[in-house]
């Protein structure tokens, strides 16, 4: 049974997914038709890390599951019938 506290946690991660997901699609998809001088590109960095941060990311995301798997295979314990 979910607790209010499992609850708010939920919520707080949906929320924050949500967030990410709608600067990461505004930055993409809004800001190349705003032009250079204008101010809202001051709170975007440059074009290049749209690209440079997911893959880092997913890199790292990818090596902590990969020593998961590691670590699960390597201290696994037989079980001895």
């Amino acid at each position: 049974m979910a607790t209010w506290l499992d609850q708010a946690v939920g919520m707080g991660l949906l929320s924050f997914a949500g967030m990410v997901f709608v600067y990461y699609t505004f930055w993409i998809i809004a800001l190349p038709f705003v032009e250079e001088d204008q101010v809202i590109h001051q709170l975007f960095p440059a074009r290049k890390y749209a690209v440079i941060i997911p893959f880092a990311v997913g890199g790292f995301a990818l090596l902590c599951i990969c020593n998961f798997i590691a670590f699960l295979s390597f201290f696994k314990k037989e079980k001895k019938s």
